[in-house]
């Protein structure tokens, strides 16, 4: 039996893989300092389990790390802690800067460490899983796709801090031997997801009735997956990725922004009609993002062909199926934003 521990844990792709790797019998430790966009309640299912560990912990905390890897002993450790929204990275770059640039460098000299001093066998079976986004890659023109072997042109402070990390990753690969994967992700919808992004955001601000804000003229394109075909992925670079090796994840399904707000408000007209009309009446156009990509789209043809992934879900199921899952788990949403976000606008970037 595996032990995992999992940075990140109780946030959106970090829950989701910890029910996925208890599911199928590993032993987890979710690590997480539990900022705005980490709950608890996300984990609600295994809280309990006597295979689910919980530790609230900085990923920047050198000792609490090395504590963690000493008490459990993790046969690898996926790396998903990070500040991700972009819009905040505009608003307050420090802390991107904090968790994503010197949290990565932290964990990687403890995972360091924690392998020099494991026997022989521990060694060979350790891997670190860096989980990156597609956004270090910067923004496509009309045509083309993001690989593996694409070169970083980070646009935003959260992308930067990313490209950083990934950097840092990969050196440590090289320099040090650590058996370390990056991935590169797509935008990544679900349950469990913090109303911040586009789709969660849409589904509660069309459940309130009140206006949905799009970027520009919502002509941005996004290439998305769902988080049980992210989990998959990574799932799949852990356990049969080549050490060293980069793996872009992505399900060949780019839409625009306008295209996807469209579709939650459908699918919301025949799940949850509202009398004041079709819900795609409430999209309202907002003065767009600065320095916002026009294009992102994966091409994960190594994946496929090496680790013999496909994607399961196609978009307008898993769409389906996250608008009922928000529809049908009310108590989540509202103890998830009962903080300090309540859907305001942010990345307005005031000082330009």
């Amino acid at each position: 039996m595996a032990t995992y521990i999992v940075t990140g844990g109780a946030g959106f792709i970090g829950s989701a893989l910890v029910l996925r790797l208890i599911q199928d019998g590993a032993e987890v430790v979710t690590i997480d300092k539990l900022t705005y966009a980490g709950n608890l309640d996300s984990l609600a299912d295994v809280m309990e389990h006597p295979r689910h560990h919980f530790v609230r912990l900085d990923v920047g905390d050198a000792a609490g790390l090395r504590d963690a890897f000493a008490r459990y002993q993790p046969d690898g450790i996926f790396h998903l802690a990070a500040e991700s929204h972009v819009d905040r990275s505009i608003d307050g770059p420090a802390e991107c800067i904090a968790t994503n640039i010197n949290g990565t460098f932290t964990l990687l000299q403890e995972a360091r460490r924690y392998r020099q001093q494991s026997d022989s066998q521990a060694r060979h079976r350790f891997r670190l899983v860096h989980v990156s986004t597609d956004e270090v890659f910067g923004s496509l023109g009309a045509t083309g796709t993001f690989d593996e072997d694409s070169p970083y042109r980070p646009s935003s402070p959260y992308a930067a801090s990313k490209a950083a990390a990934d950097h840092l990753a990969r050196a440590w690969a090289t320099t040090y031997g650590l058996p370390v994967n990056v991935t590169t992700g797509s935008n990544t919808y679900g349950p469990r997801q913090f109303p911040e992004k586009l789709i969660p955001l849409a589904i509660e601000k069309a459940m309130a009735g009140d206006a949905i804000p799009v970027y520009g003229h919502g002509e941005h394109v996004r290439d998305w997956i769902h988080v049980d075909d992210h989990v998959s992925a990574l799932v799949a670079v852990m356990t049969r990725g080549a050490p060293g090796s980069s793996y872009a994840i992505g399900a060949r399904d780019p839409r625009t922004n306008l295209a996807v707000v469209r579709a939650v408000c459908a699918a919301l007209d025949r799940l949850r009609p509202d009398p004041a009309g079709p819900h795609q009446r409430l999209i309202t156009f907002v003065a767009d993002r600065p320095g916002h990509d026009l294009r992102y789209a994966i091409d994960p043809s190594k994946l496929e062909r090496e680790l013999r992934w496909q994607p399961a879900i196609d978009f307008d199921h898993g769409l389906r199926d996250t608008i009922r899952w928000y529809l049908d788990h009310r108590s989540w949403v509202e103890h998830v934003t009962n903080g300090r976000y309540r859907g305001e606008r942010l990345g307005l970037d005031t000082d330009r």
